[in-house]
């Protein structure tokens, strides 16, 4: 399998969570929906991560780890960093709360009644952006 094969499964397995936390949502499990949503993201990066760097994603769910690399090179993924730095980054960071809010009950626990319909809705659409903008960097 070549790297864009490994990117398209990546980026298949994504999109089916991504589709999962819509499901969650219309079914008002929003701790679901912003773990789901944490899955998709770190999926596609680590596919974008293959694709690019040609070897195996770090074995991490951060995503802003997954990614650095890829525009911190002389010649960046992507001429607009800013774009990763300023308006991604912080949101990346918040979503790895989420996966670690999920193999952690005590975490978990105060994370259920912290993540409310409108919470999960913002990550929801901030997620479909991320989504939509890590999949503009695909060769």
């Amino acid at each position: 399998m070549d790297n864009l094969e490994k990117y398209n499964h990546w980026e298949d397995i994504s999109q089916y969570d991504m589709d999962t936390a819509e499901a969650m949502f219309q079914s008002g499990r929003y701790l679901y929906v912003v773990f789901m949503c944490q899955q998709s993201i770190e999926k596609l990066a680590k596919g974008l991560f293959v694709l690019y760097k040609g070897s195996e994603a770090p074995r991490t769910h951060n995503i802003n780890f997954v990614l650095r690399p890829l525009f911190e090179e002389e010649e960046p993924l992507h001429s607009n960093v800013l774009s990763f730095s300023d308006k991604f980054e912080p949101f990346f960071a918040e979503l790895l709360a989420y996966y670690i809010s999920e193999r952690y009950p005590s975490y978990r626990e105060k994370l259920t009644k912290a993540v409310s319909q409108e919470k999960a809705k913002e990550v929801l659409t901030q997620s479909k952006e991320a989504f939509v903008w890590l999949q503009s960097l695909k060769k």
